[in-house]
């Protein structure tokens, strides 16, 4: 839709100082709150997606990317993976260490998450340092997936995510 970078300004939120000190959150629950907010947000990502070529699958990173990768993946017609936090998935997993912005993490996929060869999509709100998306790309590969891309909401350049992603495409809708 045309009107989301002024829905989307309107509606997303900064808490200044959370979730420490000289951090500014970008708060997108109201966004997704709000009925037309939530449609212009989907239509969107949908429309940004299409433009990563076929896709077999869209990957939600946790936790907010758990919000937007559903909603993208039924509108594709595709599946959807969870990349999750460590110790939260019940079967065999690949895992993946990184830094971030406050500090290291770890997250993981279950092993046969996707068949070799598959091309993802993956999902987040924000993209701040890149580790996160960094972490969630080496995890498909090495499950043998392709990367198609990276999707994200918001991204805050003056943090330099974009190149520690290296020639992994990557879109997103706003910076701040």
């Amino acid at each position: 839709m045309s009107d989301f970078p002024d829905t989307a300004a309107r509606l997303i939120r900064a808490i200044d100082d959370w979730p420490e000190a000289g951090v500014t959150f970008r708060d997108i629950t109201p966004l997704l709150a709000d009925p037309q907010g939530l449609a212009a947000t989907v239509s969107a990502l949908v429309e940004a997606a299409k433009a990563f070529g076929p896709l077999d699958v869209v990957a939600g990173v946790e936790a907010r990317g758990f919000l937007l990768a559903p909603l993208i993946a039924e509108a594709l017609g595709i599946g959807l993976v969870p990349v999750r936090k460590a110790g939260k998935l019940p079967a065999r997993t690949l895992s993946e260490s990184y830094s971030l912005e406050y500090g290291d993490a770890i997250v993981e996929i279950h092993a046969d998450a996707v068949p070799e060869g598959a091309r993802v999509l993956i999902v987040d709100d924000v993209l701040a340092t890149g580790g996160t998306l960094a972490a969630a790309g080496r995890l498909f590969e090495r499950a043998g997936a392709v990367v198609a891309g990276n999707l994200v909401l918001i991204e805050l350049p003056a943090l330099g995510g974009r190149a520690v992603l290296g020639d992994v495409p990557l879109t997103a809708l706003l910076e701040y």
